[in-house]
């Protein structure tokens, strides 16, 4: 899976138990990313929605989520033959070995034409076609496994990753049986128009700071693109991605607030589930009243090592260290809203399996964030709000 910065591969434990416990057969995952949790959601039964602005994203939420390979008889066996074919292709050098190879140093040369000779076949040959997504999600997945980076594309090491030298090569994706519906938007177009049907479970993970995952991971964004795009800087990221009106609401400080309480407000859901951490921009206390319009609120939190680029320390263009790293682990908040017997159900769930701590801590009837209105017909005063008992272990 890829080395995705925020990913909730340490979550999803508690997250899976979680949606067991919640009763719901319906669940939208707003900010899928690599669709961890969305394939986690759909692995249990649950007809599942992942949504994202990404092209990458939706690849994947396409492979993974909307997927059936019980649909059709034909489609196992016509990707793993498509994969075979395909991972004999020999290399044919293009942009990527140009761009991600020569000009920055992503992937070895050899590598890239593979990259470059197997992109352009998918496209040629497969555009269209329901196994499309399967094999460009198998493509990305192998060059993240051959890549010379510690996740982000924001850089590359200056010394080959040992995992860069070995072959590319294509895997059939895990495919999951089951309904699911992949869609590609942004989330508050998306919640505010309207534009997403009521489901039982929402789970939201937003972006915690002002990086746009689509210049994180740009590379990614190339391949499913498939635009050969003129570039700026060492990294060679898209051009577009310096355009101001592609950057989104919640990659501000000042704008992230209020995009991220329209959607807590606005998402059509009974419970609502949102996971964020103690180094972002809201505190907790903000996290809680804006949580709190939906009804009682829980808070988990789940001690976690920090990303591994965070880890590694500072360094400068030199390649020598320049600085020290202030901490190596910090708290991801898991915070549940909704009807109070489901939230505490689903909180005792978690703490039942040994994931998690509960924070027990009071919630004010919301007077934050000041510049939303309440909605129709909602009376401030008539909102639940308060925490679970405190079972600290």
């Amino acid at each position: 899976m890829i080395k995705y910065l925020g990913s909730k591969r340490r979550l999803v434990p508690a997250l899976t138990v979680m949606a067991e416990a919640s009763g719901a057969s319906t669940a939208l995952d707003l900010f899928t990313g690599t669709t961890r949790v969305a394939q986690a959601f759909k692995r249990v039964g649950l007809h599942t929605v992942a949504v994202d602005s990404s092209r990458a994203a939706h690849v994947l939420a396409r492979c993974y989520v909307e997927t059936d390979p019980e649909r059709s008889d034909r489609l196992v066996p016509e990707a793993i033959e498509a994969i075979d074919r395909l991972n004999r292709l020999p290399g044919r050098p293009g942009y990527v070995t140009e761009t991600f190879c020569e000009r920055s140093r992503y992937f070895r040369p050899e590598n890239g034409a593979r990259i470059d000779a197997v992109r352009s076949a998918i496209e040629e040959e497969f555009a269209g076609s329901p196994l499309w997504p399967v094999l460009l999600t198998s493509l990305i997945e192998a060059a993240d496994r051959v890549d010379s980076t510690v996740g982000v594309q924001m850089a590359y090491l200056k010394q080959w990753a040992p995992r860069a030298e070995r072959p590319l090569e294509l895997r059939l994706p895990d495919l999951l049986p089951g309904p699911g519906r992949a869609v590609r938007g942004e989330a508050c177009e998306l919640v505010n128009g309207g534009r997403l049907a009521h489901v039982d479970l929402a789970y939201l993970d937003p972006p915690y700071n002002q990086h746009r995952y689509q210049a994180n991971y740009h590379v990614w964004e190339t391949l499913v693109a498939w635009d050969a795009p003129s570039h700026y800087g060492v990294a060679c990221k898209r051009d577009d991605l310096r355009h101001p009106e592609g950057k989104s609401r919640f990659n501000g400080r000042r704008t992230m607030p209020v995009a991220l309480a329209e959607v807590v407000r606005s998402v059509d859901a009974d419970i609502v589930a949102l996971s964020y951490n103690d180094e972002s921009w809201l505190t907790l206390d903000e996290l809680h009243e804006l949580c709190a319009v939906r009804g009682h609120v829980a808070t988990l939190a789940f001690d976690s090592a920090r990303y591994v680029g965070a880890r590694i320390g500072i360094h400068g263009p030199s390649g020598d260290r320049v600085g020290t790293v202030s901490h190596l682990r910090n708290t991801e908040y898991l915070v549940l809203t909704g009807n109070r017997r489901r939230v505490n159900r689903m909180v005792a769930a978690i703490t039942g399996s040994g994931t998690g701590v509960v924070l027990d801590r009071p919630v004010r009837v919301p007077s934050w964030p000041p510049f939303l209105d309440q909605g129709p017909g909602q009376d401030r005063g008539s909102v639940r709000s308060g925490a679970a008992s405190a079972t600290i272990s």
